[in-house]
């Protein structure tokens, strides 16, 4: 076993230290919310409730169940997520293959590297986006919170870079049995980008469910807010949806207030990414560390 020497003992036990507080700076939040959302108004008002739920009750879910605009803004977030994610795997792959290559195999490399670039640094204003939306038609679509997020650039220089790892032995052998590019992309490629497609697929999915901005801009009718944006309204007006829920609003708070039921609705906005995230931390993990660095 190799001896440590004291600086590197006293390095560990820091690191460990530090590790532990930034996890618990992240769970303790999450934590303290969910703690609220099962507790009482009175004992959250009084400030009691830490991370422990105080007085239990489900009051605040079963609020949240029976509001069917919940449901039909968490429908909304599902279809854009399928969509958006299936679609960003989609054009990152296509896009990121070529680039993958040497400007001997592909001339034009460096001229859409720098447009890609220019792209992801640069935006045209949000005026002549939304103008462009209404333009297409898309106002009031699930499309325009898809389309325009066709290919985030940033996560696929991660995908690119993972490509360059590939051996070129696999494509030669491939084009020598009479494959083409499409055919060497989807049966030679995307079989071992498996830890990369988990890593930028999970990057477009958390990115698609946190976004609100683009629900608040493009969706003029509250049937098509996404979840996010549904609760960033919720957060603002808490007490006039309480008022048109059609319960009796002061036989409400004395069950629920709004630290309560936004508690409720936040964190069962959030756990689509705290039950999907367990199942691709290995290759996200794996696809991130490797995708950005070439050997």
């Amino acid at each position: 076993m190799k001896l440590r020497t004291r600086g590197e003992i006293i390095f560990s036990i820091f690191n460990y230290i530090f590790v532990t507080a930034v996890c618990l700076t992240c769970f303790l939040p999450i934590l303290n919310t969910l703690a609220i959302s099962f507790s009482s108004p009175v004992q959250v008002s009084t400030g009691k409730v830490n991370f422990w739920p105080r007085d239990f009750t489900l009051m605040s879910y079963q609020f949240a169940m029976q509001n069917g605009k919940f449901f039909q803004a968490f429908k909304v977030s599902i279809l854009r997520c399928v969509l958006g994610v299936s679609l960003n795997l989609f054009c990152m792959a296509t896009t990121a293959y070529p680039l993958s290559k040497t400007t001997e195999r592909f001339g034009a490399r460096h001229f859409y590297m720098a447009f890609y670039v220019t792209v992801m640094l640069f935006g045209g204003g949000l005026i002549p986006w939304y103008i462009l939306m209404c333009n297409l038609g898309l106002l009031n679509s699930i499309w325009a919170l898809v389309l325009p997020l066709s290919v985030p650039v940033y996560n696929m220089v991660i995908l690119m870079n993972f490509m360059r790892n590939i051996p070129g032995e696999m494509e030669e052998a491939a084009m020598i049995d009479g494959a083409g590019y499409f055919r060497i992309l989807f049966s030679v490629y995307l079989p071992v980008l498996k830890p990369a497609l988990a890593t930028v697929g999970l990057f477009s999915f958390v990115y698609h469910w946190n976004d609100w901005f683009s629900g608040a801009l493009f969706m003029h009718q509250p049937q098509n807010y996404p979840l996010q944006t549904y609760l960033q309204t919720l957060l603002l007006n808490f007490r006039d949806m309480l008022r048109l829920s059609g319960s009796d609003y002061y036989q409400l708070l004395q069950r629920m207030n709004e630290q309560t039921g936004r508690a409720a609705q936040l964190f069962m906005g959030l756990l689509p990414t705290l039950i999907i995230y367990p199942f691709l931390q290995k290759y996200f993990t794996r696809g991130l560390v490797v995708g950005s660095v070439k050997g």
